[in-house]
């Protein structure tokens, strides 16, 4: 549950392969206010079924990856003349190597082999608890790396260690990366200075610092207490801000930034891992709602460790250090301060020769409404300031200069990074959803002209991008509703130069023996209680006339998430409807992307609106002549799982049965920083807590319910589930449950993925929900 990619994305980037918002051609379909289908609302029509491939649910999630290649990281070195990712393997799909492409051989080769160089050395608790923080907690061999600034090196972590691999030609070969001397083990967040000088890293709850040649020394002291951190970013930072690191480089590479974090007064939890093979206990610091968080202070302190200057952060401790960033120039040090309820951010100007800070100036949430954090700022040479901000109701990009505001971009649409910025030409790119709610492009404008903005990418296709520092360069990812993801280098203009991955699915692509059978989605609206449009997506087998399909319903629900876009959804929803189901998403008031008016709907009221809008889907599914409505299942993971019981709560006999997997329970058991920036402090607002709670009303439940865990979830712990499987029992309500030993929150793997979804099915068709198509009145499927 994270900003920006909050609560459990990682349920559906881990276990529903490529369930993630991109891109369809077609044109947003509408409907009426009462929520039929308008008149030009396009209805699946009945047609026979063709002999296709059926897609199983164990080839989901078997390897090599069905989406095709799954790059991550893909950047141009700091001179352009290499482009680099990180690239899966066709035969281990969670394992990821480090290949270049040599733009001037015109060539790809694998750079460092992650098989060739590790050691196997198990990771240190603290990485493998940020790894989870990440939500990459399943990968394999390389997950990051970083550029040397000259470019003729790249810095390589892995197993722990660190290691540097030459791009002249002579040590690039597989074994030829060297090792970092004093890096054996236990090394997070390491990162080189801006001149390529020196690295930083954290190890032993202290930073390190030294040159590239010769082992690094600490330059923070050694501390009394094990509370105390140098460095690192603090669980909520990393959980809940996007913030992973805790130290930052002054430009010229002579100083740097540091935090420094006690959590003594946090409260101890003791959290249970169930395995398999035993059970293990931690003692785990944990910022529990309405408790304690850490005491957070910034200090500066030179390369060397001497000349240390504690940054003043205002009288307030109970603050978050949400952002830090150095001037260009390295004359001024940047605070971002955000006040423990999160409706105002405070931009601090800091001299960092003496610590003295002021407000530069302040963002304040509307009433009932929070601050969202970003990194979609910009502080450039001339001292001006790039800022995102939804200062007017929809997030947009705003320039600061000598005390003044221009708003750059303004309407109804959302802006949802800044990409790049080229100063020199003084021209701006972006992603937005200018044209489309459904789709991502990138943009472009001028700062003279910032009314004339230019779409740069295919519209055909959802888009995100990355630049190159000095955006000559853009790196571009799309996908569509037939076309899994695929990146491409292009120029400033958006012309694509040459294909990172082209992706196409043809020939030995692992999804072009599925393709004759891929459904494209169908895209629509229904009205809100308030007027809103609620846009859907649905996916249907083959119809065949005078019958009726069960229907899929697969939700979300949660702030900061979008599940209906025009674009690959994955191999998933595909399989489902192989099996005879109609697969049906809609986001409902509190999703992403649609500004604050609709967003902050859920302040201090979440498990209303959502529930409300995701049962008015249902409703207008049931008016399908397609749809039997006494086989409508329902859906939903993490903050999905916790919708799945409200909705059975708030409306028994609405759906035929439901599912939830690892689905909060008691809000109080989450933490400070997502749970009071939509609910408040318990502490002041306990009414909210148990209304908002699934607890409560759980014996209202009188539909089918599975109830899914992982034993050893450390984000949506598994006391949720034993709370209400508690509570359950005490009401006498019959539910179901499958739990997983060893199992975190993205419950996965090739056996366990399938073991889930077959779990699932298995369930509905014990609960009268089968797959397939049967007319009026007829039992069993069809």
């Amino acid at each position: 549950m994270r900003t920006p990619h909050r609560f459990l994305t990682a349920a559906l980037l881990l276990t529903m392969p490529a369930l993630v918002p991109s891109r369809l051609c077609a044109e947003p379909q509408t409907t009426g206010p009462s929520g039929a289908p308008a008149k030009d609302q396009a209805v699946p029509q009945p047609h026979a079924p063709q002999a296709t491939t059926a897609l199983s649910l164990e080839r989901v999630f078997a390897s090599p990856a069905i989406n095709g290649s799954s790059p991550r990281g893909v950047r141009l070195s700091p001179d352009g003349t290499w482009l680099t990712q990180l690239r899966n393997r066709a035969d281990e799909r969670e394992r990821y190597d480090l290949w270049g492409f040599d733009r001037q051989a015109g060539n790809w080769r694998m750079l460092v082999d992650s098989k060739a160089l590790s050691s196997g050395r198990a990771l240190s608790e603290a990485e493998k608890m940020q790894r989870e923080r990440q939500r990459i907690g399943d990968l394999k061999g390389i997950v990051s790396y970083d550029w040397a600034a000259d470019g003729k090196s790249v810095l390589v972590p892995l197993d722990g260690e660190l290691f540097l691999a030459g791009l002249d030609g002579k040590a690039s070969a597989i074994p030829g990366a060297s090792a970092v001397p004093g890096t054996d083990g236990g090394v997070l967040n390491p990162a080189l200075g801006p001149k390529g000088g020196r690295i930083a890293y954290v190890r032993d709850r202290r930073l390190w610092v030294g040159p590239l040649d010769a082992p690094a020394q600490p330059i923070t002291p050694v501390e009394a207490s094990e509370t105390v951190h140098w460095g690192e970013a603090e669980f909520a930072a990393q959980e809940e801000m996007d913030r992973q690191v805790g130290f930052w480089w002054a430009p010229d590479e002579t100083r740097l930034a540091v935090e420094r974090f006690d959590e003594a007064q946090v409260g101890v939890v003791t959290r249970t891992s169930i395995g398999g093979a035993g059970t293990s206990t931690y003692q785990q610091r944990y910022p529990a709602a309405g408790t304690a968080n850490v005491e957070a202070s910034l200090w500066v302190v030179k390369a060397d460790g001497s000349g240390k200057v504690q940054v003043d952060l205002g009288p307030d401790k109970d603050i978050y250090l949400a952002r830090v960033d150095w001037a260009p120039d390295g004359a001024t040090l940047y605070v971002q301060r955000l006040n423990r309820a999160q409706t105002q951010l405070d931009m601090l100007a800091v001299d960092p020769a003496t610590g003295a800070s002021h407000v530069l100036f302040s963002e304040k949430a509307g009433p009932r409404n929070w601050i969202n954090l970003s990194h979609s700022y910009r502080f450039l040479k001339d001292g001006s300031l790039l800022w995102w901000s939804e200062r007017d109701r929809h997030g947009h990009l705003y320039r600061f200069a000598k005390g003044k505001w221009q708003q750059l971009t303004r309407g109804a649409w959302e802006v949802t990074a800044l990409v790049g910025v080229d100063q020199k030409a003084g021209r701006v790119f972006f992603t937005a959803n200018r044209d489309d709610p459904l789709t991502g492009q990138v943009y472009a404008l001028d700062l003279a002209h910032p009314e004339q903005v230019e779409r740069l990418t295919d519209a055909g296709f959802d888009n995100a991008a990355t630049m190159d520092a000095k955006a000559q360069a853009m790196i571009v990812t799309r996908s569509s509703d037939t076309q899994p993801p695929q990146s491409y280098l292009a120029d400033v203009a958006g012309k694509r130069v040459a294909w990172i991955e082209e992706n196409r699915v043809e020939g030995e692509h692992p999804y072009a023996p599925y393709m004759a059978g891929h459904v494209r989605a169908q895209y629509g609206t229904i009205k809100a209680a308030d007027g809103s449009d609620l846009h859907w997506m649905m996916l249907t087998p083959p119809l065949e006339p005078g019958k009726r399909y069960p229907v899929f319903t697969y939700h979300y629900g949660g702030p900061h998430m979008q599940v209906v876009k025009r674009a690959w959804h994955g191999p998933l929803p595909q399989a489902v409807v192989d099996k005879g189901y109609i697969w049906f998403a809609i986001d409902n008031r509190g999703s992403d992307n649609r500004g604050t008016a609709f967003e902050s709907q859920i302040w201090h009221a979440m498990g209303t609106v959502e529930v409300a809008d995701q049962l008015a889907g249902i409703d207008y599914l049931k008016t399908l002549p397609f749809v039997d409505p006494a086989r409508v299942a329902t859906f939903g993971w993490s903050y999905g799982g916790y919708m799945t019981l409200k909705m059975l709560e708030a409306r028994p006999g609405a759906v035929a049965a439901g599912i939830a997997v690892a689905p909060v329970t008691k809000w109080d058991l989450y933490d400070t920083t997502y749970t009071e920036r939509y609910l408040g402090d318990p502490r002041q607002v306990p009414e909210v807590y148990t209304k908002s709670g699934a607890l409560a009303d759980a014996g209202k439940i009188a539909d089918p319910l599975l109830l899914i865990h992982g034993m050893s979830d450390d984000n949506v712990v598994f006391d949720n589930s034993t709370a209400l499987i508690a509570k359950l029992q005490a009401e006498a309500v019959p539910f179901e449950m499958m739990l997983y030993p060893g199992q975190t929150h993205a419950i996965g793997g090739p056996k366990i993925s399938k073991h889930l979804y077959e779990t699932v099915f298995r369930f509905l068709d014990a609960h009268g929900v089968p797959g397939g198509g049967r007319a009026p009145g007829q039992g069993g499927g069809g």
